[in-house]
């Protein structure tokens, strides 16, 4: 059996071995609460692509809203379009009201709504406020590495690439996505025209259930290769407010949802409290025995 780990963003310039080793000791730490160990035959891969989507980044000329406040600039229109339905996706999700949105926005005499950048950086800076844990400015970064991986061809393509590299017909395997890395372990599962056997897609603080990022892979389809796929989310984690269930994500066979993880890392989204869950690891460690 091999288990594949699927980072999210942020991980530029990290070692990508340290990085495994931190997703395992959290698993290990998750498995030892139900008094078990992760099956020594079991092959590890972590497919590290977080220096390519740093340099894609760097490249994109998106500017965020930070950077047109400091240093001005043009707005991409198009990343704006989708920021902004971001924006409100998570502010419904998240129950902040208009006058909250409003008091952030204060006195500025420009229309409110989603064609103006301000606006929509007012509602992030309204779940920065009433969220814990999580910046504006965190929340509008991932916003733009999801967009460019999810409308940019070349991105996706050759983040896919660096994934599929550790995917492997020849042997089953357990996939764990993360953050974007569900997103992209989605994207892979999905296109891989291999006959791959996954027992299990494990997801965690998954995004896909947000209609701006769901609606860039319509038609919706449940992953082929996957046999089984568990959607493990901490309701207080704002980027996966919405379970992958039948009003979010409308799969045939329908994705098993567990909403009761207490994430305890500072943005209730941090890999090792998803991983050091007790039922999480469990779910995982079934699919690789």
């Amino acid at each position: 059996m091999r288990l594949v780990f699927i980072h999210g963003r942020s991980q530029q310039g990290k070692d990508p071995s340290a990085l495994r080793h931190e997703w395992l000791g959290a698993l290990n730490k998750g498995l030892a609460q139900t008094g078990l160990s992760l099956p020594a035959a079991v092959e590890v891969r972590l497919p590290f692509y977080g220096d390519r989507l740093d340099a894609f980044t760097k490249a994109s000329a998106v500017p965020l809203t930070d950077d047109l406040n400091t240093r001005g600039g043009e707005v991409d229109a198009d990343f704006l379009a989708f920021e902004a339905a971001m924006a409100e996706a998570l502010r419904q999700g998240a129950g902040i009201t208009d006058q909250q949105i409003n008091a952030e926005y204060g006195a500025n005499p420009k229309p409110k709504g989603p064609q103006n950048w301000e606006w929509v950086q007012a509602i992030f800076r309204a779940l920065d406020t009433h969220t814990p844990g999580i910046s504006d400015k965190a929340l509008e970064t991932f916003t733009r590495d999801v967009y460019l991986y999810t409308s940019r061809a070349g991105v996706k393509s050759e983040i896919n690439k660096i994934v599929a590299a550790d995917l492997t017909d020849t042997e089953p395997m357990v996939v764990v996505g993360h953050s974007l890395g569900s997103v992209v372990g989605y994207s892979v599962l999905r296109e891989d025209p291999r006959t791959l056997k996954v027992p299990l897609y494990l997801t965690v603080g998954c995004p896909l259930g947000v209609r701006p990022i769901r609606d860039q892979f319509r038609p919706l389809k449940f992953p082929t290769p996957a046999k089984a796929w568990y959607n493990a989310y901490d309701d207080r984690d704002v980027v996966a407010l919405y379970p992958l269930d039948k009003k979010n994500f409308p799969v045939t066979p329908a994705v098993t949802n567990y909403g009761k993880v207490k994430n305890h890392t500072d943005n209730r989204h941090g890999i090792v409290g998803y991983l050091d869950d007790p039922k999480v690891a469990l779910a995982i460690y079934e699919a690789l025995t």
